[in-house]
């Protein structure tokens, strides 16, 4: 393989990533269903141009084989004059052959007209295959666009949601966690420490006013055994 084949093909996987990139299958579903309804209304149009010329050229072809018939019958009705003898035989046969010409003209035009009818009968049937078709394919396409747009926007709403997840760093987390449960820990510990030093203190302060109130009773029962010692009271 070439240089310039190679650089040829990656170009054109590149173009056809930015193509995929910026493609949006909604918008592209309905501008494809646009486009099959224009191309439905246009065989519509020619289905209706068509039956309109297959119906004027059956038309046509009636009016020949009527006229066919009419001159076969004006023929008769010239060789009945002359054996009726309102005609001379020259004059009959010249009249009855004219009539006849003029019939064989008219039996191969109504020929040909039924052929070109046929064959625009054919035309409007291939068309009306058409048209079914596309009715059949734009009512799918329709009804599958639906279905395209809910899976769209879940498609849409999961991305968002795998993003968001994929941007979060679950070891930062982790460490902020663990960071959060060891201040706790720390605040709990503290608590508990300044719970057991107030403890001490009020310890500390009930000893030393136990020590004081029993200096005080000791003292008040040497005073009352001196009064008493005064007063000559031996008990």
């Amino acid at each position: 393989m070439g240089i310039f084949t190679r650089l040829f093909k990656v170009g054109q996987a590149e173009a056809h990533a930015i193509v995929d990139k910026f493609e949006d299958p909604i918008k592209i579903t309905e501008q494809g269903i646009r486009d099959l309804k224009s191309d439905l209304q246009n065989a519509m149009n020619g289905l209706a141009e068509v039956k309109g010329v297959s119906i004027r050229l059956g038309k046509e072809a009636d009016d020949a084989k009527r006229q066919a018939n009419e001159y076969e019958r004006k023929a008769v009705l010239l060789l009945q004059r002359f054996q009726e003898g309102q005609l001379d035989q020259a004059q009959a046969d010249r009249l009855a052959t004219e009539a006849l010409n003029q019939k064989e003209l008219a039996a191969q035009r109504a020929a040909r007209l039924s052929q070109d009818t046929e064959q625009q009968q054919r035309m409007a049937s291939q068309l009306q295959d058409k048209v079914q078709q596309l009715k059949s394919a734009i009512s799918t396409y329709e009804n599958e666009l639906v279905t395209l747009r809910a899976r769209a926007k879940t498609a849409e709403s999961t991305k968002k949601i795998n993003q968001h997840l994929a941007q979060v760093d679950s070891s930062s987390t982790i460490a902020m966690l663990e960071r959060m449960k060891r201040k706790v820990e720390e605040d709990e510990a503290l608590a508990q420490a300044y719970g057991e030093v107030g403890q001490v203190d009020t310890s500390v302060d009930a000893e030393i006013n136990k020590a004081l109130a029993g200096a005080s009773i000791s003292k008040t029962q040497d005073q009352l055994q001196a009064m008493k010692a005064r007063l000559g009271i031996t008990a």
